[in-house]
């Protein structure tokens, strides 16, 4: 699942080298953000306090940052030009309704979005043994 590897808690146990590479490239991405919010000198102070992290695994940040941005993750795996035609999602909604080409149900558009209409992005409060 994309949020436990984001925030460190994949489960994964296969190819070790390959996982440890993803690992040491998202702390890479996480040490940027950390010191661009430490740049801001409105936020340093907060941000040192909150996010500092010795071993810079910045496990807090990884988790903010997945939790802001969750829904337009989400979205990019799913609603992307790129993925159209994936047969990985279903392409109906609750019930007979079918998606009307942007994985989305109801009336709910690009660029006209309504609320709890999207595909759920909850199940990464789910530990991952038990999806």
């Amino acid at each position: 699942d994309i949020g436990d590897i984001i925030r460190g808690k994949d489960l994964y146990r296969g190819d070790k080298e390959k996982k440890e590479k993803l690992e040491l490239k998202l702390k890479s991405f996480f040490k940027n953000i950390y010191d661009d919010l430490i740049k801001d000198q409105g936020k340093k102070d907060a941000a040192i306090k909150h996010y500092f992290d010795r071993k810079e695994n910045f496990y807090r940040l990884r988790e903010d940052w997945w939790t802001a941005n969750r829904a337009t993750v989400w979205k990019a795996i799913t609603c992307s030009k790129e993925l159209k035609g994936n047969n990985y999602f279903r392409a109906t909604c609750a019930g007979e309704e079918r998606t009307k080409g942007y994985c989305r149900c109801g009336d709910d558009e690009p660029g006209n979005e309504k609320p709890n209409i999207d595909p759920p992005t909850y199940f990464d409060y789910v530990p991952q043994f038990l999806r």
